[in-house]
């Protein structure tokens, strides 16, 4: 039934693009898809290449991709622009930006610095030039229940894990703090290494940025370079935010008092990152039948691991990922 509810909106999406080309013959083919009910096609005519996206009304909203997008290409960054748009059913006309995932070329390591560099200025750009007026607060009840996800999706409905006391909630509200303690700027959420394209001019292409909110510093700088696909050394990271640093100074955007600090945030913000993106993996899996982001998860929450012992407030969540957790997954695939 779901398959026959696919192929009509793939029927009618066809129809919607006749009509938008005029007429003229085009072909059409899965771009990507993503966690999301969104999925996108690559839509050749004889003299372009575009993408279509269908964003099924009910599951998805996309007028907030709509105002997105302008505030983005008002800022002079490297985004799809909306060439048409049908929200009543749901469909959308986008400029192509290209097949070249940042994820792909970050396997030549004679590039990687020049890619985070290029993606850093970026986000620099972004949280300096785009006003976060007017967008959804990432306040500590949107924080708060990211983080249940965590407990509720990874933890009891994969693992089984039922936990007593209250030493977990008590280290999600010490993350919410922290995160809260922050400066509050734009803030894209899914700034990583599968929603960068590689780009001759204007690199990096920015996709996927609907639910952008106004939140913490930090945020997209550890989905960047903390990213839940690949994962870098320690030095490389902290080079990376010497970069990040340096440029953002540079723009006059509002960083805590120093370095120090400003990797203690950028490691808390990383924790609650990190929970809520293991349990997304999980909900995944058992609510939409994706199994293929269950494979993430260990390297994920390695990220926890790996900043605990520099945090005592950590040291629970720390031991139940490696005593239950981890132990509990196995190959990162129990059923």
């Amino acid at each position: 039934m779901a398959g026959t509810s696919v192929d009509k909106r793939v029927r009618a999406l066809r129809d919607w693009l006749a009509h938008q080309l005029r007429g003229a013959p085009f072909a059409m083919e899965p771009a990507s898809g993503d966690a999301s009910f969104r999925r996108y096609f690559r839509v050749t005519t004889q003299d372009h290449s575009l993408i279509a996206m269908d964003a099924p009304p009910g599951k998805e909203d996309s007028r907030p991709f709509i105002a997105v997008a302008r505030l983005l290409s008002q800022a002079g960054l490297n985004v799809p622009q909306v060439l048409e748009a049908d929200l009543h059913k749901g469909f959308l006309l986008l400029t192509d930006l290209g097949q070249h995932l940042y994820l792909q070329a970050l396997q030549r390591e004679e590039r990687v610095r020049l890619l985070y560099h290029d993606a850093i200025d970026a986000l620099v750009a972004m949280q300096a030039g785009v006003a976060s007026d007017g967008l959804p607060p990432y306040d500590r009840s949107f924080l708060l229940r990211e983080m249940r996800l965590f407990q509720d999706w990874l933890l009891d409905r994969h693992l089984g894990i039922k936990l007593e006391g209250h030493e977990l909630q008590e280290t999600f509200e010490f993350l919410a703090d922290a995160a809260l303690a922050q400066p509050a700027v734009f803030v894209h959420r899914d700034f990583h290494s599968r929603n960068l394209m590689v780009c001759a001019g204007n690199n990096p292409g920015i996709l996927d940025f609907q639910d952008a909110m106004c939140g913490p510093l930090s945020y997209d700088l550890v989905s960047l370079l903390k990213d839940c696909y690949v994962k870098w050394p320690d030095e490389l990271i902290d080079e990376l935010l010497a970069y990040y640093l340096q440029a953002a100074g540079t723009a006059g955007l509002p960083l805590v008092a120093d370095k120090e600090s400003f990797r203690t945030a950028f490691d808390l913000m990383g924790v609650q990152r990190h929970l809520k993106a293991s349990g997304i993996f999980a909900r995944l899996r058992h609510r939409d039948n994706k199994h293929a982001y269950l494979a993430d998860v260990p390297r994920t929450l390695s990220y926890i691991l790996d900043c605990a012992d520099r945090h005592g407030e950590l040291t629970y969540l720390a031991r139940l990922i490696a005593e239950r957790v981890l132990p509990g997954l196995g190959d990162g695939n129990r059923a």
